[in-house]
């Protein structure tokens, strides 16, 4: 299968697995069942790279794609890297991806993927103006899309609140350590996104990652100025941000 005008390719890369699929551009579904695969260990860039090939040709596909990582992503290179091996800071990612599949590679920050992706065909559709988007779950991810473009990068669960990096604090994995109940959780989550909020002036916020099935338990102990929905992709978010970013 070659890319087309229709079709494009989309990879998503985490600590605990590896999953692609072919995307139909124009409607934002998923084309057949998206393959998945463990994320080898170590996960080495050249180890991690090797699994995508996989995925790319169980499909036959031999066209560009688009790939998440969770990390700060600059032109192709890993700054950063949450959860897979250390190896990867600063690593030329895409020329990693491209020698070892040997199709081009469009590297992206993974919240960064899922936060276009819901834009385009999610919860975030009809908005206009500036877009939140916050997974939370271990940490918490942003993606931060104005008037319809993307600001990459932008790393907001790492914000200092109360002396504290943000995501030790509000994370979806603070909630479960801490035996937080939803209320005092949404007190925590009404803290952050207040103050994020004080930063961007956004005119949405979509909330993504597991914790989102269950937004109507605690979003009503959060309270912000901003109106805020759930994500409605979920897990194929990063998949279908990843192949609209790598159509350019």
């Amino acid at each position: 299968m070659s890319s087309t005008h229709e079709h494009g390719f989309g990879v998503d890369i985490g600590g605990s697995g590896v999953k692609g699929a072919p995307v139909d551009l124009a409607t934002g579904k998923l084309v057949g069942e998206r393959v998945r695969i463990p994320t080898p260990q170590p996960s080495t860039p050249e180890a991690v790279a090797g699994a995508v090939a996989e995925i790319l040709d169980s499909f036959g596909w031999t066209g560009s794609f688009g790939c998440t990582f969770p990390a700060v992503v600059q032109h192709g290179i890993t700054r950063t890297a949450a959860n897979v091996d250390a190896s990867w800071v600063d690593c030329d990612a895409a020329s990693v991806l491209r020698t070892v599949t040997g199709r081009d590679a469009t590297v992206v920050n993974d919240a960064d993927a899922a936060g276009v992706a819901e834009v385009e065909f999610g919860a975030a559709g009809a908005a206009s103006g500036v877009v939140l988007l916050a997974t939370l779950g271990t940490g918490i991810g942003t993606a931060l899309i104005s008037h319809g473009h993307l600001v990459p990068n932008t790393e907001l669960g790492h914000v200092e609140l109360d002396g504290h990096d943000a995501e030790t604090r509000a994370a979806d994995s603070a909630r479960e350590r801490e035996g937080l109940s939803w209320k005092e959780w949404g007190g925590r989550l009404t803290r952050y996104f207040r103050h994020v909020e004080n930063l961007l002036w956004p005119d949405l916020i979509v909330v993504g990652g597991g914790v989102s099935k269950k937004f109507d338990k605690w979003s009503p102990h959060v309270s912000t100025r901003t109106p805020m929905v759930p994500a409605k992709l979920r897990n194929e978010a990063g998949i279908i941000g990843a192949a609209l970013l790598a159509r350019g």
